[in-house]
């Protein structure tokens, strides 16, 4: 036998064993400058976005004033889902997060999967969230094209993603606390309105007017469900920081549960709110043209009330497009890192940014200016394909905690989710009933279309480049 043959597969061994042990070694070159209180509102800030101010529309319109129940439970799989990242990102706390955990426990395929699926699905939002702000202007400007403010905007938020991570965390922190003031403001004044604080109440004659406080019956919470998911999604985020953060061992599990806790107050306080101040049948419109909380200023007559409130939703907005600008070019990194882009994708500026895989992930605002311009129905799209997406990388999240669980059992690790193996194996049933629901509704089966046409696709791909990668090493071991 020949001495290439012979050691070709020691080397091959010898090759994967390197790989495995600088799987996250490979991407902590970041600076980590983000404190506890940036990466908070970090979290918060990628997730209060579109998805609450503009999707609560359609989520009212499946599930009536049954929404509050979607929201709830959305908001459950939420929490189980951050306390399991929480665990594997205090053992592994690296930039490309749950993808690099896939990696390592369920093996190069899914962590392939998992990044670029990532990684697409945040452009897409992004694309999803600059749409919203052409939407937002408009309620001042109608008169201005929306690409107009698509491109502007979009402009300003690649500028401040080139500086410093520290910039991007203090830029996010004040962004973020317009929202969560506004919310908590919206929320009190709603209270006060409700039980007649200094006016006549309101009451909660709209949960059981107009058809019921379930109108579509529990297929209708189902679908809420669905598009409910989409207002938590970013919450991830916060693991995806962990990379550039300063003590995440000690910070991560005590934000992460701050965060869920906090996004289901918000989140179901204000549909509570909502729902009983105005009928769903006004609030909820598959048709996303304004915001329902802005409907609910309008329709209560409080001066200015509704452009102070469009106000906050165009922070809201620009506040996830900045954050899921900052998650897009950090998996994206990751992957160049991993050696599954080009390296190029991996560099960093003098301001220790991977201002490539910036430039890169900001393709989603330009895909936004040309559906903006050629496709009238352009915000539902991007939110159906960032649908599958998060609810696949979601799902992907649970599977790798059970492989991570089985491997590290008889370690005695910093931080341990509550509940094991209900609360991964619960996030998981519930997320199977929210794909299969979308499977079966006629209006949101193309997503499923879009989403195996990726899978196919970004599977292929990684079928050539690892087949390459063995090639190079037979090579290399020949060349010897």
């Amino acid at each position: 036998m020949e001495r290439g043959q012979h050691n070709f597969p020691v080397i091959v061994q010898k090759k994967m064993k390197e790989k495995q042990n600088n799987l996250f070694d490979r991407e902590n070159v970041l600076e980590r400058k983000l404190t506890a209180r940036q990466l908070t509102m970090v979290a918060i800030g990628s997730a209060i976005g579109t998805g609450l101010f503009m999707g609560s529309g359609l989520v009212i319109s499946y599930a009536g004033p049954g929404a509050i129940i979607s929201y709830a439970v959305a908001a459950l799989i939420a929490f189980m889902m951050l306390m399991c990242l929480a665990e594997m990102t205090v053992q592994h706390p690296t930039a490309g997060s749950f993808g690099t955990h896939a990696e390592k426990y369920l093996g190069g395929w899914a962590g392939y999967l998992m990044r670029w699926s990532y990684w697409m699905i945040n452009v897409l939002a992004i694309g999803s969230e600059v749409t919203a702000v052409a939407l937002y202007m408009n309620y001042w400007l109608p008169n201005v094209p929306g690409w107009v403010w698509i491109l502007l905007f979009s402009l300003v938020i690649i500028y401040f993603n080139t500086r410093s991570v520290h910039y991007f965390g203090t830029l996010e922190y004040w962004f973020s606390m317009i929202k969560v003031t506004a919310i908590l403001g919206f929320i009190l004044l709603g209270t006060a309105i409700i039980f007649g604080i200094g006016t006549k109440p309101v009451g909660f004659s709209h949960y059981f007017n107009h058809g019921g406080f379930l109108p579509h019956g529990w297929i209708g919470i189902w679908l809420g469900i669905g598009m409910a998911s989409f207002s938590y999604f970013g919450s991830e985020l916060i693991a995806v920081t962990a990379g550039e953060s300063q003590e995440p061992t000690r910070i991560i599990p005590k934000t992460m549960r701050l965060t869920a806790f906090r996004l289901i107050l918000f989140y179901v306080l204000s549909m509570v709110v909502m729902l009983a101040i105005i009928p769903w049948d006004q609030s909820g419109t598959k048709e996303v043209v304004q915001s329902p909380f802005v409907k609910v200023f309008s329709y209560l007559g409080i001066p200015a009330a509704d452009h102070i409130m469009n106000f906050v939703l165009l922070i809201a907005a620009l506040s996830a497009m900045n954050a899921q600008v900052y998650g897009a070019t950090r998996m994206l990194f990751s992957l160049s890192r991993g050696g599954y882009a080009p390296a190029v994708l991996g560099k960093l500026n003098d301001q220790q940014i991977p201002v490539y895989a910036l430039l890169l992930s900001s393709v989603g605002l330009f895909i936004a200016i040309v559906l903006n311009l050629f496709v009238p129905d352009a915000y539902n799209i991007l939110f159906g394909i960032v649908i599958f997406g998060g609810l696949f990388v979601w799902s992907m999240i649970f599977v790798t905690y059970f492989a991570f669980k089985k491997q590290n059992r008889q370690q005695q690790l910093a931080y341990q989710a509550p509940f094991y193996p209900l609360t991964p194996a619960l996030g998981l049933i519930l997320m199977v009933g929210v794909w299969v629901t979308l499977l079966f509704t006629p209006e949101w089966r193309f997503i499923w279309y879009v989403g195996v046409s990726w899978f196919v696709l970004i599977s292929a791909l990684y079928y050539f480049i690892y087949r390459k990668k063995q090639k190079g090493w037979t090579e290399e071991e020949s060349v010897a």
